[in-house]
């Protein structure tokens, strides 16, 4: 009979997901989507969000946003919905949605995620935050190598996201640990540009995102 000692059980994960008013949401997407700009930004964070809450690592994705569109179509795929109170910018807006996470669940790790992950898999993401639970803080750069496309602080670490220009070097300096790990490219594939959303799209895309592409390709050949 074995004595060994069951392993504890992967940590779980609130994740605060920034939703802006659509619109002003996506603007370098403007020339490529047109009139469909606002739909565009919509579904890339409805992708996110029903991917995310796919993760089995993940118990709660908790969006911040004072745009009632975005706000009643998360949370009608589960997503929990907070105002941004502090309205002073994405990353105290980050940290207010936080500390709503850690009093609902104080013993789960904390993580900042993009809202623009269309091509996100639960699989991956689940991979990222395992690799994040090893270490107080963490974070994932984004494919173009100078953004975050998420940060993470475990259970009891000061949670300080450093979103923004150059937020890549920013976590870094911050002492976050950098994390790179092999067959995780849909973790950091945020869409701000058509060059980024075809990369995207070649990733494998979420249903509501493919579906807004598909009427700028028509748009566009129209």
């Amino acid at each position: 009979m074995s004595t060994a000692a069951p392993s504890a059980p992967p940590l779980q994960w609130s994740l605060i997901v920034p939703v802006k008013v659509l619109a002003r949401a996506k603007t370098r997407m403007s020339a490529a989507a047109g009139p469909h700009r606002r739909d565009l930004a919509l579904a890339l964070a409805a992708d996110t969000v029903a991917a995310a809450l796919r993760c089995p690592r993940v118990g709660d994705v908790i969006v911040v946003t004072d745009d009632p569109l975005p706000a009643a179509e998360l949370a009608a795929l589960g997503a929990r919905i907070v105002p941004d109170e502090p309205d002073a910018g994405l990353n105290p807006a980050l940290v207010y949605g936080a500390g709503r996470g850690r009093e609902l669940s104080p013993n789960t790790g904390t993580g900042a995620l993009s809202a623009d992950l269309p091509a996100l898999r639960p699989e991956e993401l689940a991979h990222v935050l395992d690799a994040a639970a090893l270490v107080p803080e963490a974070f994932v750069p984004d494919a173009s190598g100078t953004g975050t496309t998420l940060y993470t602080a475990r259970p009891g670490v000061p949670f300080s996201p450093a979103f923004g220009a150059d937020s890549r070097t920013a976590h870094r300096a911050r002492g976050a640990r950098e994390l790179l790990l092999p067959a995780t490219d849909s973790v950091r594939r945020d869409v701000d540009t058509p060059e980024d959303l075809r990369a995207a799209l070649a990733l494998g895309a979420g249903p509501r995102t493919t579906t807004i592409a598909s009427r700028l390709q028509s748009t566009a050949q129209g």
